[in-house]
């Protein structure tokens, strides 16, 4: 599977599935990455990745604009 890419409440995540496992990076602003310090559980599937980014994330909500999105490279 390609890596896709999320915007979740502003902040860029690059993320694949590399056999059972997640491979999940953080985008910088010069884009660089690096690792996101946390995981995705194997259990995940694709299609449920926003729900567990906003589950993973949605306190930040308040403090940031925007919502959880795949973003078209």
């Amino acid at each position: 599977m390609p890596t896709q890419r999320f915007n979740v409440f502003g902040r860029l995540f690059d993320i694949e599935r590399r056999g059972a496992t997640w491979s999940v990076l953080a985008v910088g602003n010069d884009g660089k990455r690096a690792p996101a310090g946390f995981v995705i559980p194997e259990f995940v599937v694709d299609d449920e990745l926003e729900q567990f980014l906003f589950d993973l994330f949605h306190e930040q909500a308040a403090y940031r604009k925007g919502g959880i999105f795949r973003v078209q490279r």
